[in-house]
C-alpha cells in the first residue's frame, strides 16, 4: 500500500521537502515579501480623526480590493517560504535594523530557530492564519474584518520577532 501511495505521488509530480532549495534568506523574504505585504494590509484600512471629522480609509473599488488581495496572498504563501528547512536567516551581511540594541545577529537567530523549530513553525503558521483571515475579509469585502485581521497579523509578527530577533529586549511592550 505504501509503495502504491509513493508511486502515485511520484506520478503526480509531488515535490518533497528535500526538493526545495532556498535561494535567499529569511531576511530577504521579510524585506521583499512579508514587510511590504503586511504594511499594505495595515495601510488599507484606517480611521483618522481630523479637524473636519473622522476619515475612513478602506478599499472601495474592485481594483482596490484585488490589490489588497494580492498582498494577502503573498503574505500567506511567504509563511511557507519561511519554514523551508535549510533556509538561513541571512546569506550575507547583517539583518535589517541590526544597529538597534537587542537585535540578535543572524547566526544567533538561526540557533534559536534550530533549538525550537516546532515553535518557529507554529509562529509562521500563525502569520499564515492571520493572512488567511485577511483573505476571507477581502473576499467578503468587509473592511472591519480586514482591520481585525490586521491586529492578528501584528500579533503574529511580534510574537516571532520577540522570540527570535530581539528576545533580550526588556522595554515595555505596547
Amino acid at each position: 500500500m505504501k509503495r502504491l501511495i509513493l508511486a502515485a505521488a511520484l506520478v503526480a509530480g509531488v515535490t518533497s521537502a528535500a526538493d526545495l532549495r532556498p535561494v535567499v534568506g529569511i531576511r530577504d523574504i521579510m524585506k521583499y515579501e512579508v514587510d511590504p505585504s503586511a504594511d499594505a494590509l495595515w495601510d488599507s484600512v484606517s480611521s483618522t480623526a481630523t479637524a473636519a471629522g473622522l476619515v475612513d480609509k478602506q478599499p472601495r473599488s474592485q481594483a482596490e480590493w484585488q490589490e489588497v488581495r494580492r498582498y494577502a496572498v503573498t503574505l500567506a504563501e511567504a509563511a511557507n517560504l519561511l519554514v523551508i528547512r535549510g533556509r538561513r536567516v541571512a546569506l550575507d551581511g547583517p539583518i535589517e535594523d541590526a544597529d538597534i540594541a537587542g537585535i540578535l545577529p543572524p547566526a544567533e537567530i538561526e540557533k534559536k530557530i534550530a533549538l525550537d523549530r516546532p515553535i518557529f513553525v507554529r509562529r509562521a503558521q500563525a502569520l499564515q492564519e492571520a493572512a488567511k483571515e485577511a483573505l476571507a475579509a477581502i473576499d467578503a469585502q468587509d473592511s472591519a474584518r480586514l482591520f481585525e485581521a490586521g491586529g492578528k497579523l501584528d500579533e503574529a509578527c511580534e510574537q516571532c520577532h520577540v522570540r527570535y530577533w530581539y528576545p533580550n529586549d526588556r522595554s515595555p511592550k505596547e
